[in-house]
């Protein structure tokens, strides 16, 4: 029981650190907006942000469930933080740096939706937020 009731806390908070991070980008305070993302890469995952840039999207999922032993959690909890550093790029107008983020956190996301096999709409919203950018960006693009 406890243990459920601190990984509902974390979860709970992570939403929370999310949240925070989308309003901070709205508002347009984007250092500190990267400052609290490369702290959450490092307290959530124990890498720095640049170790999880550096993994090309088509070795993503292998390398971090084979190499890292990272778990579906783990890799939701990327696919949130490549969310919310795609909308950081994207709100500072570098176009081609979001666009690969928003792809890894699609295929993360739609990993752990596939492989999870528990429904979560706040997940398929955000499947679909995500799809919509991409393709408005791959449209600006041409």
């Amino acid at each position: 029981m406890y243990q459920k009731d601190y990984l509902l806390r974390m979860i709970e908070m992570f939403g929370d650190l999310l949240r925070a991070i989308f309003g901070m980008i709205s508002q347009k305070e984007f250092r500190q907006a990267s400052r609290e993302l490369n702290e959450a890469y490092l307290t959530m995952l124990r890498k720095d942000a640049s170790f999880f840039q550096r993994i090309p999207i088509h070795e993503l999922t292998t390398t971090l469930i084979s190499d890292h032993h990272y778990t579906h959690a783990h890799l939701e909890v990327l696919a949130g933080l490549f969310y919310a550093e795609a909308t950081l790029q994207y709100a500072n107008n570098r176009l081609t740096d979001s666009l690969s983020f928003y792809q890894k956190s699609l295929l993360l996301f739609e990993f752990v939706d596939k492989e999870y096999r528990t429904y979560s709409d706040e997940r398929l919203q955000t499947m679909e937020q995500i799809r919509k950018r991409i393709l408005e960006i791959e449209e600006r693009a041409v």
